[in-house]
């Protein structure tokens, strides 16, 4: 479309996408879904201890406002008004926990990301508490399992360990949440009259909240003593927040929030009981919507909310089968070995040889989430040989992000009954063909990806866009326009298939066990550490000493 045409396109819509990796800003026509320009700042991660996985909430925040200023700078390149655009959407990684001073707007540690593992002593502990150590104690308040993954643990640690929270909250001047909660407030003024609140699909992943009343739940804020005046106000995922208090999109309307696995759902406009989306990101997310019922899962899935579309409409939910290292692992190949210099790299490196040659490597950096739930496990490579090189490790890589997603996807057609005929795609993963037709061979149906791979910014613009207030964008299916999509059709015979998949799952079993919660919090290690040992090995020296002091 020429610029000259685009100065009439009517009303716009943006999404802030904050995800693990990166920070975008994205803006789309409400009457056509087009996307018309984005920006992107790639957020660093911080590793202070084996396990640990952090990020500055102040480099995310900046690196959003730096997102906004450089599209609506490219919007204007393109002859575009963005006064045109009439609502803000946010979508971000989901259980990544915050907490900072109300007074002073400044964050009182690093935010815990999703990934992170140094909650799991505080699991183990919590368990004591529970009879008969059931980690499913609360399943049917909060679709989840006690598990290092979810909001609630990682609070409780920030509260143990960090003094100055301690504080903060003893003052009455701590606030907690997810990405969604610190964006928002930050956004619409932070510490001078800043709204804090999140929605229903961000607080169904902290582990404190009710599916069934839509509340925060004070038996579980009891259970993991965390003071429930530090939580936000939570809210439906489409209507008006609060309105932008700087930048270049001053007075436009906050109006639409979902965590990114929602929203993807929702930009796939999979809306009925029944259909599924996978995406692959960071880690990776199978979602099916099972409407207005919550269904448990008897396979290893967590039940969690799909969206509330308005504060009068009815919440929907859904079945959620997580993987935590899908993309991470193509970063990691790249960052940690050094094997390639990009993801395309990667692809090209697995295009190369075509198979694994026997290689199969389980990525459990952060232990093993759905269906197995599993801290202990840690990553390993196996069935190496003298002729395995870079290119079979790239494959067999990528070929563990789609067998990850076969485990889920069998526990879903277990858990649902109907399986799956094929699998709606989206992410950034799915740029790479040679994984989206693995992806086809693996799991033996159909692939499809959609033209327009932004569907998680897509999905909270029309959250945003359908706002009660705004108004610009239609979720009735009848005003859709149709949407075109790429299909990955199964190449591999199914037997091979079964074959790669029972030896994938041998080495899940190898890579179980690994690590415990007392042997990562021993700390120092050396000999010394151990006093009967340090003191017998210091009498010696001194013996020693004395005895060449005698015989000289």
């Amino acid at each position: 479309m020429a610029a000259t045409d685009r100065t009439a396109l009517g009303p716009l819509v943006g999404a802030i996408d904050q995800g693990t990796s990166s920070s975008r800003f994205l803006v789309f026509n409400a009457k056509t879904a087009e996307l018309l320009s984005h920006h992107q700042v790639e957020i660093s991660q911080k590793f202070p201890k084996e396990g640990w996985v952090e990020q500055d909430p102040k480099e995310i925040l900046n690196s959003v406002f730096e997102c906004v200023e450089k599209t609506c700078e490219k919007l204007k390149q393109l002859n575009i008004n963005i006064s045109n655009i009439k609502a803000i959407g946010v979508t971000n990684q989901r259980e990544t926990t915050v907490v900072w001073d109300k007074t002073t707007g400044e964050p009182l540690y690093n935010a815990i990301v999703w990934l992170d593992l140094r909650t799991q002593s505080t699991v183990e502990r919590l368990l004591k508490k529970i009879p008969g150590k059931n980690k499913a104690f609360s399943k049917f308040k909060t679709g989840l399992p006690l598990s290092t993954y979810f909001s609630a643990v990682k609070l409780r640690w920030l509260l143990d360990n960090v003094e100055e929270i301690k504080k903060a909250v003893g003052d009455g001047r701590a606030m907690f949440g997810t990405i969604d909660s610190w964006l928002i407030w930050s956004l619409t003024g932070g510490k001078n009259g800043g709204i804090h609140c999140t929605d229903v699909t961000n607080a169904s992943r902290t582990m404190l909240f009710n599916i069934h009343s839509l509340e925060w739940d004070p038996e579980l804020c009891q259970f993991f003593e965390i003071p429930m005046e530090i939580l936000p106000k939570v809210r439906s995922s489409s209507e008006i927040y609060g309105l932008m208090k700087s930048g270049a999109l001053t007075g436009v309307p906050i109006s639409g929030c979902l965590g990114d696995q929602s929203a993807a759902l929702v930009g796939q406009m999979c809306f009925q009981d029944g259909q599924a989306k996978n995406t692959y990101g960071t880690g990776c997310f199978l979602l099916c919507n099972t409407g207005q019922k919550s269904v448990f899962s008897e396979h290893g899935l967590i039940t969690t909310i799909a969206y509330k579309l308005g504060r009068d409409k009815p919440v929907c939910y859904a079945l959620e089968g997580s993987v935590a290292i899908a993309g991470a692992v193509v970063r990691w190949l790249r960052d940690n070995l050094g094997i390639a210099k990009s993801s395309q790299e990667v692809e090209k490196l697995a295009a190369e040889v075509g198979t694994s040659y026997g290689v199969y490597f389980v990525p459990a950096f952060s232990g093993l989430y759905a269906p197995y739930w599993e801290p202990s496990a840690r990553g390993i490579i196996c069935g190496l040989t003298q002729f395995t090189n870079k290119k079979h490790i790239a494959f067999a890589a990528l070929e563990a992000v789609c067998f990850q997603t076969r485990e889920i996807l069998d526990a879903m057609n277990k858990d649902c009954g109907i399986p799956l005929s094929q699998l709606q795609v989206d992410g950034g993963m799915t740029n790479n063909k040679i994984l989206m037709q693995l992806q086809a061979d693996i799991l033996c149906i159909p692939v499809v990806k959609p033209s327009m791979p932004e569907t998680t910014a897509l999905g909270a613009a029309m959250a945003a866009g359908a706002a009660e207030g705004v108004g610009v964008w239609s979720l009735n299916p009848g005003d859709w326009t149709a949407v075109t999509s790429e299909r990955f059709e199964p190449q591999l015979n199914p037997e091979e298939s079964e074959f790669r998949y029972a030896r994938w799952k041998k080495a899940v079993l190898k890579s179980m066990g690994w690590e415990t919660a007392e042997a990562s919090s021993e700390g120092d290690t050396s000999i010394f550490s151990s006093l009967p040992l340090g003191l017998f090995i210091m009498s010696s020296m001194v013996m020693l000493i004395g005895a060449k002091y005698v015989s000289g």
